[in-house]
């Protein structure tokens, strides 16, 4: 959309221009910087802000990603964009956890309320994402899981069970496929 295609007020013109040059100017620091294209918004605010917010140190939680409820992220966990972290029903995520971008954490559902016509109630139940935890692109973790410390869970994965620690879990619905073998310097992944 161009502003002149536009019936604004003088001063919210102004205004949309300077977002524009704004826009402009921080696409090209990011882009000369380290290569990425982030949406505005992304541009605009600290990563690091929204996870000071929520508690825990050096956490990273972008401004796409949204948290609902009661959720605790320890230290060192990094959150990517457009995730989505509901923690109605409670949400703890370790610390030195990856959540990686489009991940669905979702502690509650409507499913009973919806097919009696609101008679039943929501269901809620916690989920815990022990530490040193990996949660691959665009998972999805259902109420009532726990993520085992030094885990991995695929991109794409469903998880409706426990992950047991140390294991890689993938698939959908989510299945463990590996253990990992860790001595605190390099992990070994070791496929069933």
């Amino acid at each position: 959309m161009r502003s002149e295609d536009l019936q604004l007020d003088p001063e919210l013109l102004a205004l949309w221009e300077d977002l524009k040059k704004l826009n402009v100017a921080l696409r090209k620091y990011r882009w000369q910087s380290w290569k990425r294209l982030d949406p505005f918004i992304e541009s605009v605010f600290d990563r690091k802000e929204k996870g000071d917010f929520l508690g825990g140190q050096n956490v990273t939680i972008y401004d796409s990603t949204a948290v609902v409820g009661d959720v605790r992220i320890g230290d060192n966990t990094f959150v990517g964009q457009q995730c989505t972290l509901d923690g109605t029903g409670i949400l703890r995520i370790g610390k030195h956890c990856t959540i990686s971008t489009g991940t669905r954490v979702i502690t509650h559902d409507t499913i009973k309320s919806t097919l009696t016509g609101g008679k039943a109630e929501y269901e809620y139940s916690p989920v815990y994402i022990e530490d040193y935890s990996f949660i691959g692109m665009n998972a999805v973790i259902i109420k009532g899981v726990r993520i085992g410390p030094h885990s991995v869970v695929g991109a794409g994965a469903v998880v409706t069970k426990d992950v047991p620690p140390y294991r890689i879990a993938a698939g959908v619905p989510a299945r463990t496929i590996g253990k990992i073998e860790n001595d605190g310097k390099e992990p070994r992944f070791i496929y069933y």
